[in-house]
């Protein structure tokens, strides 16, 4: 608990720093290219018209619930698409900022919330790329649309305690980053995003919901689609920020024991 206390002091101590480090981080992603941060918004759209145009032109997916296959396929792509980009991106946090992490005096532990907020500025403006589509197929801003909020703020929680475990272990076992990816890919499959849950028995439905980022997914279409607030299932809330949490501590265990470590690895 001492450790956990230290932690969110160091965090909230140095917060400016954090904000400041995440706006050059994200500047910096996109520099060089002539259309700068306009990437970071354009493949994540490109792949929402693709997957779109796969299942609904080339497999005639059609409506799921009377709702335009469009607007359920976005819902579930785009909070993915920022757990995706954070868990990656702050998986190599300390050997990007291997200059920061040998300096004595720099709290190293701002570095990963650093990643997780420069990812954050994307989404934000994906969920006015979102709105935009459900306004153009009559679905118009609610104010149950604020809970978005809400799930925001447990995909970033999620990704911040998956991002302290893996850039915890990259120093000393680089590998942790290619199974990084290789999780990414199997858990965008295994995530009910571009399929519907309820074509799963009973008994798999309770395996699957077990998965945090099906209640993120599930949550994005509570909130734009069915206007369900999210204490109209306690259960799965109780469940994701108990999984959240656990993997929070774990992640600060394994950062408090690992980070004297990281300059001699590095």
């Amino acid at each position: 608990m001492n450790g956990l206390k230290q932690l969110f002091k160091e965090i909230w101590m140095n917060r400016r720093v954090i904000i400041s480090l995440a706006k050059n981080d994200f500047k910096t992603r996109f520099s060089g290219s002539f259309f700068g941060i306009i990437w970071g918004f354009v493949q994540p759209i490109v792949t929402i018209l693709l997957f779109w145009f796969v299942f609904q032109v080339g497999f005639r997916s059609s409506s799921i619930e009377d709702v335009p296959f469009i607007c359920w396929l976005a819902s579930g792509l785009i909070p993915w698409f920022y757990f995706s980009d954070a868990w990656t991106n702050s998986g190599n946090c300390f050997f990007e900022y291997s200059f920061l992490v040998k300096k004595v005096m720099f709290k190293t532990s701002v570095l990963p919330i650093v990643k997780i907020i420069s990812s954050l500025f994307v989404h934000i403006i994906l969920v006015f790329f979102l709105l935009l589509i459900y306004s153009f197929y009559g679905y118009f801003p609610k104010l149950i649309y604020l809970q978005i909020i809400y799930y925001s703020i447990c995909v970033i929680a999620l990704s911040l305690s998956l991002a302290f475990i893996t850039a915890s272990l990259a120093p000393f076992f680089k590998d942790i980053l290619n199974i990084i990816g290789i999780l990414i890919q199997f858990g965008m499959w295994l995530t009910p995003i571009m399929w519907d849950f309820k074509m799963l028995p009973e008994k798999l439905r309770i395996l699957f919901s077990i998965n945090p980022m099906y209640y993120v997914v599930q949550g994005y279409r509570d909130t734009l689609i069915y206007n369900i607030p999210f204490w109209h299932h306690p259960y799965e809330t109780i469940c994701f920020w108990i999984i959240t949490c656990l993997l929070f501590i774990l992640g600060a265990i394994l950062y408090k024991k690992l980070k004297l470590h990281f300059a001699d690895v590095l």
